[in-house]
């Protein structure tokens, strides 16, 4: 159990630098098989961990992890929602509003309206 949660912790860590030093916009949001690598692990043994420990996907993970993000920035930034996906890593903005609205039930601009 300690294990998993020093890999949930290691996982947290590197999410906040990789969003932090702004490696999402030049490399897109962060993939699964590129966390496990900063891990130090395999990705489908990276996977297992996560998903014993937490009951969701490392995917799942990290799009909560955007999603929160995403919330901040919405919140608390006059940038537009474009802006925001383009800092989170998107390619396309619709990619962005879609992936937000599947995880939250709402859109970013109803998010924001909301707020």
């Amino acid at each position: 159990h300690k294990e998993n949660s020093d890999v949930l912790t290691r996982l947290e860590k590197a999410l906040n630098v990789y969003y932090d030093s702004g490696r999402a916009v030049s490399e897109g949001v962060p993939t699964v098989k590129a966390m496990a690598s900063e891990m130090c692990l395999s990705p489908s043994y990276f996977s297992d961990l996560v998903k014993k420990e937490t009951g969701c996907t490392v995917q799942e993970y990290i799009q909560n992890k955007v999603v929160f993000i995403a919330k901040q920035q919405l919140a608390g930034s006059g940038k537009s929602i474009s802006e925001i996906a383009y800092d989170l890593g998107f390619q396309y903005p619709q990619h962005f509003t879609r992936m937000f609205k599947t995880v939250t039930g709402l859109t970013p601009k109803a998010y924001r309206d909301s707020n």
